[in-house]
């Protein structure tokens, strides 16, 4: 739950202002939805400073591969940091054997939708395939059910002005190590390792046997969101009503 000392506050952090008004962003509005795997993270952490830390390093971490990818998908060649050298290898491989093209006209483009009244900054549009829709960069361990919420905000957000969308993706990047032994796999992310079981069983009793640091892709297509939708706006009405007083204060409610 963040806190604000002022209105100016409130807007600078949950949302844009675009064409003299200001709008909620959408990722500010999903923050009202239960995230039990983040609550889990936390309980478990040694403090909330050291768990507010490691999230910020994993966030750190994953705007870097992000605004990697972005470049070398619209034909750039950066420079590649090596702390994240197995992520873009992996991606640069899967980049260029698969049928996606990226224009940087539609990379970190800002929208908004003047009737429901949010605004986002999408990723990219992408046409993979034949099929042109929403591409989504994730750098978490796994496709959460709750970036169907997000995706489907930017799509409605985006069909006045391309009518021929017709699907989105969520692309995950991320990089671990395998243990040969168990088949667990580490995840070293935001300053912590963290070590999941795998298929082979339980966890090793002794010493792990772990392969080099390797690039994971993850690419996942979800066509259907209208009920999303539907969802992101029951998100969005609860958001109203939990900050209501701020919301009132900045003319966005009467």
């Amino acid at each position: 739950m963040d806190y604000f000392t002022n209105a100016e506050q409130f807007k600078t952090i949950c949302g844009y202002d675009i064409d003299g008004k200001w709008y909620p962003r959408v990722t500010k509005i999903l923050d009202i939805k239960s995230k039990p795997a983040l609550y889990r993270f936390y309980g478990a952490a040694a403090s909330y400073g050291a768990a507010r830390a490691m999230t910020e390093n994993s966030a750190k971490e994953g705007t870097l591969i992000h605004e990697i990818t972005e470049k070398i998908m619209i034909g750039e060649k950066p420079e590649i940091p090596e702390e994240i050298r197995p992520a873009i290898t992996a991606f640069i491989e899967f980049f260029e054997n698969n049928n996606i093209h990226v224009d940087k006209e539609f990379v970190e483009r800002r929208i908004f939708h003047p009737d429901h009244r949010y605004a986002g900054t999408i990723d990219t549009l992408a046409l993979i395939d034949g099929k042109f829709g929403v591409l989504d960069i994730k750098t978490s361990q796994a496709i959460y059910r709750d970036y169907n919420l997000q995706t489907s905000a930017y799509i409605e957000a985006l069909m006045a002005e391309f009518p021929t969308l017709e699907t989105r993706w969520i692309l995950r990047i991320d990089q671990t190590k395998d243990c040969l032994k168990c088949g667990g796999n580490l995840r070293p992310k935001g300053g912590q390792d963290k070590i999941r079981k795998g298929k082979k069983g339980p966890l090793c009793t002794d010493e792990h046997e772990w392969t080099p640091l390797t690039g994971r892709i993850e690419l996942q297509e979800f066509p259907y969101w209208k009920n999303d939708f539907q969802a992101f706006l029951g998100a969005k009405q609860l958001w109203e009503w939990e900050n209501e007083y701020w919301l009132k204060k900045v003319g966005y409610l009467e």
